[in-house]
């Protein structure tokens, strides 16, 4: 969960607090490429996210801003996720990052492998 702004060191601290883990970057790629999408969708375009970790995840990034869900009222009940203006400016932050790795990727790969032989 978010500290009080005093609790952090720096904004990268911030920014970590609010997109850590394994999930959420991939959540928020997701949405970005294909919202407004449902929960179902999302759960397969993340592919190997549990489905309880994925209600926790968009949980904490609804919390924070970043993400907004839409609940319309029909029978049966339809909701659907989509990023805020707060979830597409970090989104945009995100890019040198997936770029670094994609360009990368082959040696980190490489690097994994010989520390696990």
């Amino acid at each position: 969960m978010a500290k009080g702004k005093s609790m952090y060191g720096c904004g990268l601290d911030a920014a970590v607090d609010v997109v850590g883990g394994k999930w959420k970057p991939l959540i928020l790629w997701a949405l970005h490429a294909h919202a407004p999408v449902r929960f179902g969708e999302l759960r397969r375009l993340v592919a190997g996210v549990s489905e309880k970790m994925l209600i926790q995840q968009l949980r904490e990034l609804e919390a924070d801003g970043i993400v907004h869900r839409e609940i319309y009222r029909e029978v049966p009940p339809r909701v659907e996720y989509s990023l805020t203006e707060l979830g597409e400016a970090l989104n945009t932050a995100l890019l040198p990052l997936g770029e670094w790795g994609d360009r990368f990727m082959a040696e980190i790969v490489a690097r994994k492998a010989a520390q696990a032989a």
